[in-house]
This record gives structure tokens, sequence and C-alpha cells, in this order.
């Protein structure tokens, strides 16, 4: 069935080629030639074919493109009528993540031409959210991208290293192939370093609080959403023709209230259409101090048995989240002085960043990393930035904590050193953060006994920690306290960014908790009208 005709049924009899007979969902029947004139109606309601396509026309609706029914790739691509014109703008355009089926995804065709996009709203710099924006421009987008101020100090940090790995896994991949050691698939380049910084010319960055008109049609403001550095709830205000403004909220990623680093995201009293994430809309987060017990009795075990600890880690928001947790456990002796590797240059990079924006953090991380740099030496931090001091790691066989990206394992240093530690049963492996489906992290969370790297089988002996706690996403109760910041229930909420699972879960608890009604878990590709 055409998309044209969502509210219609639409059957063409054999006997009559040029005839299309519509059984309208309000009980409507007619039947109407390809010139648009009426045949007859059923119910005596005549119903012109062109009325019925500018009608559909005239409502806002929005395309799925990712984040639906998964966790990454999000992607919301939003149409609209305004003077006349049919208009298009996203929300996000986030790389999939996570095995093959990923890269087919992210090598898949937009449903427009991207030059016919007005403007991206950007709520992040997370890859999932940010990651395929040069693949975008690269294919003939040429409108602003709009973000934070630290988004964007971020993305000259994130999409350079992204495409930089891309390269580097393929071109290790040819060298193994030379040497008929690789098997297996072949890493594919989305886009190169030149794109990239063609990508960032185009971005206009804004602060939080500040409102700014796209058109004079739609208006946009970031809010603080609490989930790193820069991240942001975008509200837009829409004046859409013969409409009613309307205000669609888009959640991006939710901090948890109470966490580390970050403040709480900002309450947003009234909305139209809410689209909000749900990654852990199934369950709820150990407490920070279930949380500390638990880091400390993994580090302090594993240290005695004389092994290394490693911790895969994004490089942007994570990092940081940890190192502020390991000096607040030496500053209140729950740990001794520790040894601690940071080995990203892209964290490195990001915690530099992170210090610039000092004033946007929580008031207890700023008190803790000012006793830092009182105490430099209650432990030792060493941030490693050429790759032969990070080879060199390899040769610490105990007594180190290794913090490396990415944080779901598939790229970057954090594969050497799992290559070089799983084998061995003293060590420590510890997720604390979200591992998407089909990544080499869900892998290690769900306790394989050996995993394939570089085209070679490695055994998993070392111990694998899963701590909950750390997560910069809020739980079940987190996300609903955040909709209960609304005064009145929206009109239409579409549930994305989360497993199916955790995705149906929440929208029940939405129904049933807040009493909302029209609440959708929305199918990828598919169009829903708002």
């Amino acid at each position: 069935m055409n998309s044209l005709y969502k509210d219609f049924l639409v059957i063409t009899p054999i006997h009559k080629p040029g005839v299309r007979i519509l059984f309208d969902t309000r009980e409507t029947c007619s039947l109407v030639a390809n010139s648009g004139i009426v045949g007859f109606c059923l119910l005596g309601l005549a119903l012109e074919f062109e009325l019925i396509q500018r009608e559909y026309a005239k409502k806002m609706k929005i395309q799925f493109l990712g984040a639906a029914g998964e966790v990454t790739g999000s992607r919301h691509l939003v149409e609209l009528l305004l003077n006349g014109k049919t208009r298009h703008f996203m929300v996000d355009y986030g790389m999939f993540q996570g095995g093959r089926e990923a890269t087919n995804k992210n090598l898949g065709v937009m449903p427009i031409p991207p030059k016919e996009l007005d403007f991206v709203v950007l709520t992040h710099a997370h890859i999932d959210h940010s990651g395929l924006l040069p693949r975008l421009c690269a294919q003939g987008f040429k409108g602003p991208i709009y973000c934070t101020t630290a988004t964007y100090e971020l993305l000259k940090i994130l999409l350079p290293d992204s495409a930089h790995l891309q390269s580097a896994d393929l071109e290790r991949a040819e060298r193994k192939i030379k040497q008929g050691k690789w098997r297996g698939e072949i890493p594919v380049v989305l886009y190169s370093r030149e794109e990239v910084e063609m990508t960032l010319a185009q971005i206009e960055p804004l602060e939080y609080g500040q409102v700014i008109n796209l058109n004079p049609k739609i208006q946009l403001e970031f809010r603080n959403a609490g989930h790193i550095l820069g991240s942001a709830i975008a509200v837009l205000d829409i004046q859409e023709d013969g409409k009613q403004k309307k205000r669609c909220v888009f959640s991006g990623d939710i901090g948890m209230k109470g966490k580390v680093l970050m403040p709480d995201p900002d309450f947003i009293s009234a909305a139209d259409v809410v689209v909000v994430e749900s990654t852990y809309g199934d369950r709820l987060h150990r407490s920070l101090s279930e949380t500390e017990s638990e880091l400390v009795e993994v580090i302090s075990t594993t240290m005695s048995a004389h092994g290394n600890v490693i911790i895969p880690a994004f490089a942007v928001g994570r990092t940081q989240e940890m190192l502020f947790l390991l000096m607040d456990l030496v500053r209140k002796s729950k740990l001794p002085h520790l040894s601690i590797w940071v080995d990203s240059p892209m964290a490195t990079a990001a915690t530099h960043l992170t210090q610039h924006f000092f004033s946007q953090l929580d008031v207890q991380s700023q008190a803790t990393f000012s006793w830092f740099k009182n105490n430099p030496d209650s432990l030792d931090l060493r941030f490693i930035a050429d790759v032969e001091e990070s080879k060199s790691l390899n040769k610490i066989k105990g007594g180190a904590i290794i913090i490396s990206a990415s944080g779901m394992c598939d790229a970057g240093r954090i594969v050497h050193h799992l290559f070089n530690n799983l084998p061995r049963k003293q060590n420590a492996i510890i997720i604390t953060g979200f591992q998407a489906y089909g990544s080499l992290g869900r892998r290690l969370v769900d306790k394989v006994q050996k995993v394939r790297l570089f085209g070679e089988d490695v055994p998993v002996k070392a111990s694998v920690h899963t701590i909950g706690g750390l997560s910069a996403h809020a739980d079940q109760a987190g996300l609903l306290e955040w909709l209960r910041g609304f005064t009145l229930p929206p009109k239409i909420t579409f549930v994305v960014h989360g497993e199916p699972e955790s995705a149906s879960v929440f929208a029940q608890c939405i129904r049933e908790d807040l009493g909302w009604k029209n609440v959708i878990i929305p199918e990828r590709l598919q169009i829903y009208e708002c």
C-alpha cells in the first residue's frame, strides 16, 4: 500500500485498471478515477482524490530511520508543510553499531536526497547519534547542523577519530589478508577525514536556553539532558500551514539524576509530540554506593592477584566518569594508591575539554577534581599519547588499570588490550556501559568462551564484570520522572532508542504509571503522522 493512502485501503478491480476504490478508516468508500473525479460514495460523502492527497500532505510526519527496535543509529526524519512547500529536517544522524548488519544499515540510502534536507538538529556527540553526519554531507547535504557549543567541540575530536579508525581497520585487514591471516568480513570505510572537515564547517553551535529561529515557522531551543558534556534535549516549536503551533520534544539521551559528573536533566513542561529514549526502560540501576562497593571489590581482588583491570569506556563521558570515581574512592580511602593509564587519544582530548567546560559539571565532581589538582601524587594517572607507548602496556602483567576506547569494544586500542589480557585468568574486564547486540562487548557480557580478534581465536579466561550503576542513561524510574515533568500528556509519544523488550516494557509503564494513551513504539523506516 502506498504511504500516500495511509488512511485508506486501496483496491484496483482487475477489469477496470484505471479505477481505484478507497476504503476510508472512517467507514467511507469512494470510487475514484485517474482524473480525480469521484465515481460514487457508499455513505453519500463525496471525496475528491486531489483533496485527499492534499489533506494527507498537510500532516507532519516522522520517519524513524534508526534507533527503532534497537539502541544505535539514531536518526529521525521530519516532514511538514510550510508556506505551501514540503520541507524536511533531521534530528540526529547516528551510526549503527554491532556487526555486519550494522554495516549494511550504515551503507543504506536515505529515503530522500540529502540535498533536500533543510537542516539537522544534533542532540549530542556520541557516535550513535552523530557518526554518519560526514557521510550525509558527502552525499549532498549542504545545510546547517545545530548543536550545543560543547557538542561542537567534542565533534572536532570524535569525528576525525572515527574516520581514522575506519581507515586503520581497513589497512590492518588488508595487511592480514596479504599474510593469509585474516578471516571474516572486511571493514568498510564510510567517510574520509576530508569529509569530516567539510561537515564541521556546516555546524552552527548554540548555547543552552538560546532560542533561535531556524526559519520563520520553526524555533529551536536546547535544554540540558545531563547525559554527557553538551548533551541536549531538542525543543522545536513548529507552525505548520493551517495548523496550530506544535511543540515537538526529542529527548536525545537522558542522563541519570544524581549521577556523577553531569547535572540533572532539565524538565520540559509542555509538548504535543515527545520522542523519548528507552535504553534502560525495563530496569533500575544500582545505587551509586552499591556501584562503588562492587568497583572496589573487583579492583581490590584483581590487584591482590597481581592482575590488570581493563575498562572499555567511551572516550567521551564514561572515561571522565571513571576517572572521577577512582579519584573519589582514593580520596575517601576506599582504594589505595592506583596506577591508571588512559589509552585513548580521543579520551585524553575529551578529558582536557571537560576541564575547559568545568562550570557545566555537577558540584561534587568539581570538588573531587579540585582535590586531585591539589593532591596529584594520590594516584599515578598517565595519558598515553602515541602507538608505541600504547603497545608497551602489553608488557605490564599486573597492577595496572587501563581505560581505553571504544566503549563497545568493536574498535580502537581497547581491542589490543583485550587481545593481550583476556587469556589470563588473574585479569578482570569491567563493562561499564550499554553493549549493543552484535558488539564484542555484548559477547563478553554474554559470557562467551572465546572471541575472534585480528583474525585469531582468543580464549576468554579473564573475569568479566558488568557494573550497571555507572550508566550515563537514566533507568526506568529516571525516565518516568523526566516524563512527569510535562504538565499535560503529549498528544503522541514515541518510544525509541531501546531494544524491543526494553522499549515494550517502558511503553507499557508510560501507559499504566502516567496514564498516557497514545504511546507508540515505532518500527524502523515506517512513517507516522503527528
